[in-house]
């Protein structure tokens, strides 16, 4: 098996971001739901706005982000601690949703990506972007283009076309190189965007 790194070098312009960058990190997840719970947060959100959020819901549930504590939490708290009336039913269903079925790693281990996907866009709340935010972060799967995040998309538009606008096909044509390792590039290009 080739090592990702010289896979990905082999597109030269990913290369000169690999010699420049970390990639954007990649943390061990204890637990699923949280990890989840995080990326329904952030969802439309700027970074230091959806930290703030986060915070402030995680103090409301004293750290214990589970299924149990999040559908026990008063809805009155959620809301005040910043969540919309929206994101507070779309935490709420993902939690049922664990309750009902294994979408821990262990559980989704013998899922495709797609079939991962189709399994969290189930729930009302889980679109494309945060289940493949799941299939990189949680799952860390690594083959995964999130196109639909804005930062990737400008990211790749600012290295290969001059910051000009790229349509998803003429993106998806530029990360075929990448393939089976589209997840380490997308977080390179995460870092480049970042930095």
């Amino acid at each position: 098996m080739a090592d990702p790194e010289s896979v990905l070098r082999e597109d030269p312009v990913l290369a000169g971001v690999i010699d420049r960058r970390d990639p954007h990190p990649l943390e061990p997840i204890e637990n699923e739901y949280e990890r989840l719970c995080v990326s329904i947060i952030n969802q439309q959100l700027s970074t230091a706005s959806a930290a703030a959020v986060r915070e402030r819901v995680f103090d409301v549930l004293d750290g214990v982000v589970t299924p149990e504590t999040v559908l026990a939490a008063p809805r009155e708290e959620l809301l005040d601690a910043g969540l919309s009336r929206t994101k507070v039913d779309y935490v709420r269903n993902a939690a049922r949703a664990f309750q009902e079925r294994d979408l821990t790693r262990e559980g989704l281990a013998d899922h495709t990506n797609d079939e991962v996907m189709a399994e969290l866009t189930e729930i009302t709340g889980i679109g494309a972007w945060t289940a493949r935010m799941y299939l990189m972060f949680v799952l860390q799967r690594p083959d995964v283009l999130p196109l639909g995040d804005l930062a990737i998309r400008r990211g790749i538009e600012r290295l290969y076309n001059d910051g000009v606008e790229l349509t998803r096909p003429e993106m998806r044509e530029i990360a075929e190189p990448w393939r089976p390792y589209r997840s380490l590039a997308s977080r390179y290009i995460w870092a480049e965007y970042e930095a």
